[in-house]
């Protein structure tokens, strides 16, 4: 539901048998809901022959019984159980992989798998006497795909070649998360109202704004036309922020919101930085090319590492929060580690162009609307040698 920690979900235990879920900015509540239907048992059975359409409710000698919320009470015309080869216990979920079938004329979409144990060897012994055969893959009694073997599965592991990007999808789902050692049955689901999470996503805006706004008054004010071009690649690196979070897709909740905002702070530290070190260079009688790129050289180092340590401060947020399981630590942690790299970017290239275009309109009389001044260097008095 959370793979990367960007959608707030919040999973907690209430009662002894019960699982609450929390999906922020979910399109689809029913998808979701299906998803959660689809995580119990997982099986992969021997159908005798028999190639068995996704969907068909089957009997296993691992699951005899059918889950009372596929809703079917008479059992006799399913058949015999399935033979169970084996179950979802020993499969590597690392393992479970989108993958491309090059078998053939043309190019199938497929799912890598690999078993371990004794799993692994009874899956190899299976598939080898029964090349040419079907063998289903059975999720909580129902069938969810029925790939035929095309070789033995040497190792226990296989790639699964389906008809569509859709299925490929489905199986690599169901696969990777839908074995657990309990079934799950939904209870309840509704949609609740976003007012709540409206009104603190637009008071973190608001604040956000106000914020953005004082800092580039100031860098406009004490920095002058560098300032102006810090401005503008702050507002670049706010239209990237914001593509990428499409792109992922990134929940921007409080905490990622929080992340972000903490991100344009490192942008503007980076700014200031190079900005000072170029007054610096400039006051030193250097000319206006030679300070710019002085500027950029000797502020980068302090840029790099201080970027680094947040970068590392938020890969253990990112790795704290997946091994206990608070994925509002990860989601702060992932836009702050995704804003940094931006920062970079927009900072050290974008920045550094938008004052390098200004070099051939630079005259010195200007000096002040750069925010740029000379230091008076007293002359060396000359010392009078003694003769004694």
């Amino acid at each position: 539901m959370n793979g990367l920690g960007v959608g707030e979900t919040v999973v907690q235990l209430s009662g002894n048998d019960r699982i609450i879920v929390e999906l922020p900015g979910v399109a689809d509540p029913e998808q979701a809901v299906e998803a959660l239907r689809g995580t119990g048992r997982l099986e992969f059975v021997d159908s005798q022959g028999q190639y068995l359409a996704p969907g068909t409710p089957v009997l296993t000698t691992g699951s005899p019984e059918l889950p009372a919320a596929l809703g079917i009470t008479d059992t006799t015309t399913l058949g015999p159980s399935l033979t169970s080869i084996t179950d979802g216990a020993d499969l590597d979920t690392a393992s479970v992989q989108p993958a491309v079938s090059t078998g053939g004329l043309t190019s199938r979409p497929a799912v890598s798998f690999r078993f371990t144990g004794n799993s692994s060897s009874e899956l190899a012994r299976f598939s080898a006497g029964n090349v040419g055969q079907p063998m289903c893959i059975v999720l909580d009694n129902v069938v969810i795909s029925c790939p035929q073997i095309n070789a033995a599965l040497t190792g226990g592991e296989g790639v699964i070649e389906l008809n569509s990007e859709e299925e490929r999808n489905a199986l690599l789902t169901q696969l990777k998360y839908g074995a657990l050692p309990t079934p799950l049955a939904v209870e309840t689901s509704r949609t609740v109202s976003a007012t709540l999470g409206e009104e603190e996503v637009r008071a973190s805006t608001i604040a956000g704004t106000i914020g953005l706004g004082v800092v580039v008054v100031f860098m406009m004010l004490y920095y002058r036309i560098p300032g102006i071009m810090a401005a503008l690649a702050l507002a670049i690196y706010t239209l990237i922020s914001f593509a990428l979070y499409r792109i992922v897709p990134i929940t921007l909740t409080a905490a990622g919101i929080a992340g972000f905002v903490l991100s344009i702070g490192v942008a503007v530290d980076a700014n200031v930085l190079i900005f000072a070190r170029m007054r610096e260079e400039y006051r030193h009688r250097r000319d206006f090319r030679f300070a710019l790129e002085a500027g950029f050289q000797e502020a980068w180092p302090a840029i790099r590492d201080s970027s680094v340590a947040t970068l590392i401060t938020s890969t253990i947020l990112y790795l704290f929060g997946n091994s206990f399981g608070v994925s509002i630590i990860k989601g702060f942690a992932l836009t702050l580690g995704l804003g940094i790299v931006i920062s970079l970017f927009t900072a050290v290239i974008i920045t550094r162009t938008f004052l390098r275009s200004l070099v051939p309109l630079y005259k010195p009389h200007q000096a002040a609307l750069y925010g740029l001044d000379r230091i008076d260097i007293p002359a060396v008095q000359p010392v009078a040698a003694s003769t004694d």
